[in-house]
């Protein structure tokens, strides 16, 4: 299991390719990358995206220590961009390996919305017309709850 809180950029093929590397005991090796979008409403400037060093990366070992019992995971890859960000770059990524599909599918889905809903970051979006947090949706709640 690897968990990176990260301000540098990360090669989502590279990755893959190095956590999967060499494994003969997984049968699926699921992976999602996030993308900076732009809003369409306003043109965005840039993603600013801040946590507290230490209780962040504590936080996302616990849930991918989670997902690993709960899912039977072979292995579990987490990264996670903070600093500013513009759209188009890569900002997360998770990579789950398992015997089967379901479970790796599952696993990196259950990641993927405990890092939208939950994860501690706290995100700023820069537009032409100035700078606002951005705040929770209640879609990202519900799709969490569904664990």
């Amino acid at each position: 299991m690897r968990v990176s809180v990260q301000e540098a950029p990360f090669d989502p093929g590279q990755e893959v390719n190095t956590f999967a590397k060499g494994r003969k005991d997984v049968g699926a090796v699921v992976s999602f990358t996030g993308v900076v979008r732009d809003t369409g409403d306003e043109a965005l400037h840039a993603m600013e995206i801040e946590h507290y060093p230490g209780m962040t990366e504590a936080a996302l070992t616990d849930i991918a220590k989670e997902a690993q019992a709960r899912w039977s995971l072979a292995d579990t890859l987490v990264i996670h961009r903070y600093g500013r960000l513009e759209p188009g770059e890569m900002i997360m990524m998770v990579a789950t390996a398992a015997r089967h599909r379901k479970d790796a599918f599952e696993a990196a889905e259950f990641l993927m919305d405990y890092l939208k809903s939950r994860a501690p970051f706290w995100k700023r979006e820069v537009t032409e017309k100035g700078a606002s947090w951005v705040a929770a949706r209640d879609e990202d709640e519900d799709a969490l709850s569904r664990w």
